[in-house]
């Protein structure tokens, strides 16, 4: 099970998660660590788009959820995590981590490690795709990117171990 923080503007206007830009980068690190997205639940934690309108006001610009938001959502999200019984939990960035791991979860410093979890026996904390794709730099994005499949080929492994079992 993977969760992200909020759906983007394309992700609300279509009705499903990650199927933007960050959509496609999430597609992309998991083709190449080899995970079949048709096989992972992929939700976020806030089930709303918040947003504000762009300077010009053809664009919606995303806005990071309050804390209030996320506990008004709790209870959707809590429902999916006791239908799907995840054996992997990955938290796509701070908000979601926060969120599933705890509100001092730090994803700079613990990315990329196995962490303990009420929800599933394995959880994993990323980066978030859309982060990446805000990177200052082609040099930072493509470093990011490197983190970004990196951890996720931690999933990997941890998906090959189960199947193994």
């Amino acid at each position: 099970m993977i969760v992200g923080e909020q759906p983007g503007d394309q992700e609300d206007r279509v009705g499903r998660p990650f199927v933007g830009p960050a959509g496609r980068l999430l597609d992309e690190a998991l083709a190449e660590v080899g995970i079949d997205r048709a096989t992972v639940y992929v939700t976020n934690v806030v089930k709303h788009f918040k947003w504000s309108a762009s300077e010009r006001g053809k664009r919606r610009i995303h806005k990071k959820p309050r804390q209030s938001e996320i506990q008004a959502c709790s209870p959707w999200l809590e429902a999916e995590l006791h239908a799907v019984k995840p054996k992997i939990l990955v938290c796509m960035g701070a908000t979601a981590a926060q969120a599933l791991l705890g509100k001092h979860f730090s994803v700079t410093r613990l990315h990329g490690q196995t962490v303990q979890s009420p929800h599933a026996p394995f959880a994993i904390a990323t980066l978030h795709p859309s982060s990446i794709l805000r990177a200052i730099d082609s040099a930072s994005r493509q470093r990011q990117m490197g983190e970004f499949v990196n951890d996720l080929r931690q999933v990997a492994v941890l998906v090959a171990k189960k199947q193994a079992a």
